[in-house]
């Protein structure tokens, strides 16, 4: 086996593990364990071997089945993309570790096609990360997007709608997205990535064309991340959907398609032409994503549902990272990709504590986290780190890319980005210590009378504790993996 193929089994294991779960798992659901964590067990392994060789020997592309670009696939592995297998890869294998429980309460003799779909959905989270072609992007992200909508239409109650209402924004995403690729095409003749970046320099012609294909593919990319106010889908869609698949499309998907827009605004188009000839365009989507930080943070506020309060954030954070993106620096750019990282594993720690909860109490009202403390204690400890990343508060992972992002904010003289920044962990701190207030310092409710010490299952536990020792891990951590990024992962365009 040559080295160079290991980024291509880091994709091929949960998706050929997928087909044996469906063929296994229909027949005994005991196969479903060992099936699913052994594979993203092998991915994660081959993911960290990927991104030290990259580290060492720096990045290279993979071309499938011996075709040259630009006809034949091309796999770019570089620094961020190799970054991105090990942060898709862990997260995948803790929720995964955890999600077994719930789904296996949640949905009886349907584990199977639940976790059929949940490891293509990683495969092709995998596909998107490595692949170096315009239009197999478009195809990998339909694939996560279709297995996305059959894993939320198998929640219970209004699930399906919502899912209806997911396939509804989530093809207009794409018609989008497939839109500027085909005016990509048209200008080019050409589907692959560098090569349509070395077509555009030499092109004197077309700049209506070249702008028409930058706005129709940010704004399919946009919905597909839940850019407010084309947000709709997600507060629904993660809220009603079956406990493990908020644990894996919440901390990852926004988190994936961030890093699309970054492919794509760095390997396909100049640098010179996003922000030196159309200053206008880069200012006003920095407006944006203040707009977004500020209403998301303000929609949160209003829930009395811990789920749906934290799909709510996450539509705050994605204004936080398309904002960093786009302030035109490279601190802002750094803050952005540290941010990608941190909330990946804010989010999750944060998921993994409310299926927890979920599994013992039956519901996230407010209300019936009245003392929760006293029942469960792991738990409310490992979401109190979670939460405490979320805010800001030092040292955890959260507040060094939120440093970094007001850094990049002051560095662009952007000051509402900054303001923004601050009134949303301000927000954040009001919203958590509100749940830190009635989950420790409350008497327990009518929900869960008892006092009892009653957690979670270990296996849900385990995965909870490791996601919040990583955020303390991370942030004490952030001087070398700050560097690493502005060294390696940051494209050198500033």
């Amino acid at each position: 086996m040559s080295a160079s193929n290991l980024p291509l089994f880091v994709l091929a294991a949960p998706l050929l593990t997928a087909f044996l779960v469906n063929l296994f798992g229909r027949l005994s659901k005991s196969w479903i364990a060992p099936l699913a964590i052994g594979c993203l067990s092998v991915s994660t392994i081959l993911a960290v071997i990927v991104l030290g060789q990259v580290m060492v020997g720096g990045g290279y592309t993979y071309t499938v089945g011996s075709w040259q670009p630009p006809y034949g696939i091309e796999l770019v592995v570089d620094r961020l993309s190799a970054l991105m297998l090990v942060v898709i890869s862990s997260v995948a294998l803790l929720a995964t570790i955890s999600a077994l429980k719930s789904v296996f309460q949640e949905l009886p003799d349907k584990e199977y096609m639940f976790f059929t779909l949940y490891l293509i959905f990683i495969a092709g989270l995998f596909g998107l990360v490595l692949t170096g072609d315009a239009f197999n992007l478009y195809v990998l992200l339909e694939i996560t997007s279709i297995t996305t909508y059959g894993l939320i239409a198998m929640g219970p109650g209004r699930a399906p709608l919502a899912s209806f209402n997911y396939i509804i924004m989530g093809s207009i995403g794409a018609c989008f997205y497939l839109l500027g690729v085909g005016y990509l095409y048209l200008m080019t003749g050409s589907l692959n990535m560098a090569d349509i970046a070395n077509i555009l320099k030499t092109t004197t012609g077309g700049s209506a064309a070249v702008a028409t294909a930058v706005a129709f593919i940010l704004v399919g990319l946009w919905v597909k991340m839940a850019f407010f106010p084309l947000h709709g889908w997600l507060p629904n869609g993660y809220s009603l959907a079956p406990t493990g698949t908020a644990m894996i499309s919440a901390p990852l998907m926004t988190k994936v398609t961030i890093y699309l827009m970054i492919r794509i605004m760095f390997s396909v188009f100049s640098i010179d032409y996003l922000f030196l000839h159309n200053p206008l365009v880069h200012q006003g989507v920095v407006w944006l994503a203040t707009i977004a930080i500020i209403c998301g943070s303000a929609m949160a506020l209003a829930q009395s549902n811990l789920k749906r309060m934290l799909t709510y954030i996450i539509v705050a954070e994605v204004g936080y990272m398309v904002g960093g993106v786009w302030l035109a620096n490279k601190i802002g750019l750094t803050g952005a990709i540290l941010h990608i990282i941190n909330d990946a594993m804010m989010t999750l720690c944060l998921f993994l504590a409310a299926a927890a909860l979920l599994y013992k109490l039956g519901d996230l009202e407010f209300d019936n986290l009245r003392g929760v403390y006293r029942k469960m204690p792991v738990t409310m400890a490992a979401f109190t780190v979670g939460a405490f990343s979320m805010i800001g508060v030092p040292p955890t992972a959260g507040f060094f890319s939120k440093w970094y992002l007001i850094l990049g904010g002051i560095e662009a003289g952007q000051w509402q980005y900054v303001v923004a920044l601050l009134f949303s962990s301000l927000v954040n701190a009001v919203l958590f210590f509100r749940i830190i207030e009635i989950g420790y310092f409350l008497r327990p409710g009518q929900h869960h009378p008892t006092e009892k010490i009653a957690e979670a299952p270990l296996s849900m536990q385990i995965p909870l504790i490791v996601a919040a020792a990583l955020l303390v891990i991370i942030g004490l951590n952030s001087g070398p993996l700050v560097d690493t990024i502005r060294q390696w992962a940051a494209p050198l365009v500033f």
